[in-house]
């Protein structure tokens, strides 16, 4: 294949054609871009105001397609999401209708956007909502946490929600199935200290339904433990014949983890262990499990010696 060569003029001339067309092309994506134009852009709606007497569910998509008059750069930004495509709707009149246009709103939706980017109308115009009776109700806190201590360290007294109760308002029916609210899970590692702590609740899935607060100060008492060994007697059940039952022995030893400021008072009155004859009656065991029944909750049981104890039935 023969190589054109050019020369030095006629490289440059070469160059100055293409640079005059790339300013060209340019200059033109530029003037093209300037220009107003009408297009699509799909709205993500979100709803404000809602009505305090009666509880909604939208009957439709929680988008709408808008007819927009912008600039070429908007109508591109439009189409990559690099533009805040939302819109908010009043739903004050749903005092006394069941449906929402969004013409109505167009004057006090644009009010809000920038004077280049106006909407012209939307698609579907008209909101439809179901509505339901709706109710107010109280239910406790759940704390969702997974704590991690450093070596020696335990949870010390009950754990403290402030406050431990929320209100929620939405569809009766759905309230009905509600009876506690969990809040996000608190994730903590290496701790020593006591954890006082802001914790937000889990968000509502629907729009028709509200929650107050929306956040929980957590206190989560935190001390250093020991071992302990208290004496603590066995208690016979389902004895349902009257026999004269001799447990052997009579006590059983539970070791268990307590912190230090919960060491003095926590003793044997704390705990309660049980046998059940029952286990010899209809099973045949000859001798009965000890299980205990009765513990203190910022403890951690480490072991019950013995595990099982003899028994005689005295005729």
């Amino acid at each position: 294949m023969a190589i054109i060569k050019l020369s030095k003029n006629e490289r440059r001339r070469v160059s100055v054609f293409f640079t005059c067309l790339f300013l060209a092309f340019g200059a033109w994506v530029l003037t093209m871009l300037s220009n107003r134009y009408t297009y699509q852009s799909k709205m993500a709606v979100t709803f404000v105001n809602p009505p305090l007497r009666r509880s909604f569910r939208s009957l439709q998509a929680d988008t709408v397609d808008a007819r927009v008059q912008g600039s070429g750069w908007d109508m591109m930004f439009s189409r990559m999401n690099m533009q805040d495509n939302h819109i908010a709707v009043n739903l004050k009149t749903l005092d006394n209708h069941n449906y929402i246009l969004l013409s109505s709103q167009l004057k006090a939706i644009n009010e809000k956007r920038a004077a280049n980017q106006q909407i012209l109308s939307f698609d579907p115009d008209t909101l439809y909502f179901d509505f339901s009776s709706r109710a107010v109700k109280r239910v406790p806190v759940v704390l969702q946490y997974n704590v991690v201590f450093k070596r020696q360290f335990i949870i010390s007294d009950d754990i403290l929600l402030n406050p431990n109760y929320v209100t929620i308002s939405g569809p009766a029916k759905t309230l009905a199935n509600i009876n506690y609210w969990k809040t996000d899970s608190l994730k903590l590692t290496g701790v020593e200290d006591p954890v006082d702590q802001v914790v937000r609740l889990q968000p509502v899935a629907e729009s028709n339904m509200s929650i107050f607060p929306k956040s929980v100060r957590v206190h989560i008492p935190v001390s250093e433990f020991t071992e302990k060994t208290v004496e603590v007697p066995v208690k016979l059940i389902n004895n349902k014949n009257y026999y004269n039952v001799k447990i052997i022995p009579q006590k059983v030893k539970i070791t268990f983890t307590v912190a230090l400021n919960k060491y003095a008072q926590t003793d044997e009155h704390a705990f309660e262990a049980i046998a059940d004859l029952d286990f010899w009656e209809s099973k045949g065991y000859k001798q009965l499990p000890v299980k205990v029944t009765l513990f203190p909750p910022y403890c951690k049981l480490v072991r019950i010696e013995p595990q099982n104890v003899d028994f005689i039935v005295k005729e």
